[in-house]
């Protein structure tokens, strides 16, 4: 009887632990918003406001952005993002000499708040979230910004947090902003995933110790800092498999 009941455990052990769903590598991932959301989406409002020049102005815009946030970062002198977006705006126009009236100008900085997702955005979102893991921000986009373009979606649900630079005063790539992921959190860095959309954020995320994954939707060539991704790919089904451990 007893062997029977050996030999009966032996059997059901494996089958048990073969149809057990496999555990995720990391409990999180943390977002940089424009892996979420479509940085050039923007580019058809700025198109209807000066014809022939939306993307022109759209890349020479989000340039000075990140311009003004670096330089805001390292000399200490923060700003809220959606300011930051308002000044580099200004600066954009006049600089390809063009006529922007108030209007045009609320209307511009409008579209910040409504960003178009990428189309695997929100399968992937909720993959995570069926999976166990959390999914919470990292970004420098205002509290505003970010709650906006998640509530416009439809998504904010899917989110842990949206967390913003903005709650301790600092500008990615700080290490103090990456920080804020493990407090809110309550993990290591060794269970985040950052998962980054510019290289510039690679390369902060990681020299700050998290591992580092890149959706690398624009194919843009990898930044000469020395500092790789643990992992690539050109959509979310990359990150997807990096994080639950498919491949």
């Amino acid at each position: 009887m007893i062997v029977s009941l050996i030999a009966a455990w032996s059997l059901v052990g494996p089958i048990v632990g073969a149809n057990a769903p496999q555990r995720p590598r990391f409990k999180a991932v943390a977002f940089d918003y424009f892996v979420l959301f479509q940085a050039d989406s923007v580019a058809s409002k700025v198109e209807r406001e000066f014809p022939g020049r939306g993307l022109e102005f759209t890349r020479a815009w989000r340039a000075k952005q990140f311009d003004y946030g670096f330089l805001r970062s390292i000399t200490h002198r923060h700003e809220d993002f959606f300011q930051i977006t308002a000044d580099a705006l200004d600066y954009t126009a006049q600089s390809l000499h063009l006529r922007m009236d108030p209007e045009a100008r609320s209307r511009l900085l409008t579209a910040y708040l409504s960003l178009t997702p990428w189309p695997d955005t929100v399968s992937a979102m909720r993959t995570l979230r069926s999976a166990g893991v959390k999914i919470v921000t990292i970004a420098n986009f205002s509290p505003m910004m970010l709650r906006s373009n998640a509530d416009r979606v439809g998504v904010r649900t899917l989110f842990d947090g949206l967390l913003s630079t903005e709650a301790n005063g600092t500008l990615k790539p700080e290490a103090q902003a990456y920080a804020l992921g493990m407090k809110a959190l309550h993990l290591r860095k060794s269970e985040i995933v950052f998962a980054a959309f510019g290289g510039w954020d690679v390369f902060g995320a990681k020299s700050f110790g998290y591992p580092t994954f890149w959706v690398n939707r624009a194919n843009a060539p990898l930044e000469r800092l020395g500092v790789k991704p643990d992992g690539q790919s050109a959509d979310l089904s990359g990150l997807i498999e990096f994080v639950l451990g498919r491949r």
